[in-house]
């Protein structure tokens, strides 16, 4: 069977053969059989489910079944004693079967959607980004490993993981479980995950990416807007704030700031923009780590949740919107206004 034929359908003599074992699937192997055909060896390659070893034996790659892993004969399984392959550059999770077709194939995978070659310098980036943001928690659920220490009683369920609604497509005890039923959901599971992943790829590729190179931008150019270095000015709205959360521009920015080894007194202090609208601008106090409510320099005291002429008076800036309670963010009429605010506040 493929993932476009139906299960029935006999394979063709000469097609390549994905192997892995039949009965009840999870999300690795439904993922690793969906990255596979994404790439030029195993693009039009049939599957084949099942637990004989002589019939895996004449499958040119097997995962997640078999009982080994081995690169140069194709054997990707990971339940085998003794096994504690993970997927190194700071990563500590054991690999499930997706985590090590994505290990060995994931560059081939990114550069054939993004049609450039694997020499090219974001396939890394993008490599490593989707094993952070997607793979390495399918290789820990599939392996048993906790979040969060053992010993805390989680105050809610989630059911809701990529994971979890790989497995509900598994037929319940009181449905039908032959094999023609179990591999058509298998392959209808593989392919929603499958295309979630390409949906995290090519968010990753087409506006995470671009908007990393906007803040390096910025980055490099800070001391041209103050010469302290602490402001960074953005001309459009997109880099700071324009993603799903604003963690993932503070977490350019974090990086960022380690790669070209900053030191702490030019580390940016705010962060100006213009706002969704572009007719006002926005003050934005960088927090002290990416998951961080606290501020490096929160504006000034006196200044939070005052509004309008009276924030204006106060600070002595014309053209002020608000300072939020919290000192995080602020807003004035103009370009002009704001980098006023933030000049007083770096010195305040």
């Amino acid at each position: 069977m493929s993932t476009e034929d139906h299960p029935a359908k006999r394979m063709k003599m000469d097609e390549k053969v994905i192997g892995t074992h039949n009965g009840t699937f999870h999300c690795d192997e439904a993922l690793a059989v969906f990255l596979l055909k994404r790439t030029t060896a195993y693009a039009n390659a049939g599957i084949k489910r099942t637990r004989d070893p002589a019939v895996l034996n004449t499958c040119d790659i097997v995962v997640d079944v078999g009982g080994v892993y081995d690169e140069k004969t194709q054997r990707f399984d990971h339940h085998q004693r003794g096994f504690e392959e993970v997927f190194g550059h700071g990563f500590e999770t054991k690999l499930s079967s997706a985590g090590l077709v994505y290990k060995h194939f994931g560059k081939e995978i990114i550069a054939n959607r993004l049609q450039v070659s694997q020499d090219d310098p974001k396939i890394e980036t993008l490599w490593l980004k989707l094993y952070k943001e997607f793979i390495e928690a399918i290789d820990a659920i599939d392996n048993g490993i906790s979040q969060y220490p053992t010993d805390l009683k989680p105050r809610y369920r989630i059911s809701t993981d990529v994971s979890s609604r790989v497995g509900h497509f598994n037929p319940a005890w009181n449905e039908k479980f032959d094999a023609e039923t179990v591999d058509a959901k298998f392959l209808q599971a593989s392919a929603m995950v499958g295309t979630e992943f390409l949906d995290r790829l090519d968010y990753y590729a087409n506006a995470w990416l671009p908007a990393r190179s906007l803040v390096l931008e910025g980055l490099e150019k800070r001391k041209e807007v103050d010469a302290s270095g602490r402001i960074i000015l953005f001309e459009q709205f997109a880099p700071w704030k324009a993603c799903h959360t604003l963690h993932a521009y503070i977490e350019h920015l974090f990086e960022l700031e380690a790669t070209l080894r900053i030191p702490d007194e030019e580390k940016p202090i705010y962060v100006l923009y213009p706002d969704e609208t572009a007719s006002n601008w926005r003050i934005q106090a960088v927090p002290v780590a990416p998951e961080s409510f606290e501020s490096r320099k929160a504006l000034p005291e006196q200044w939070r949740g005052m509004r309008d002429d009276a924030l204006s008076q106060l600070s002595g800036v014309d053209g002020c919107i608000f300072v939020h309670a919290s000192g995080f963010i602020g807003g004035n009429k103009t370009k002009k206004g704001v980098m006023r605010m933030a000049n007083l506040a770096l010195k305040m």
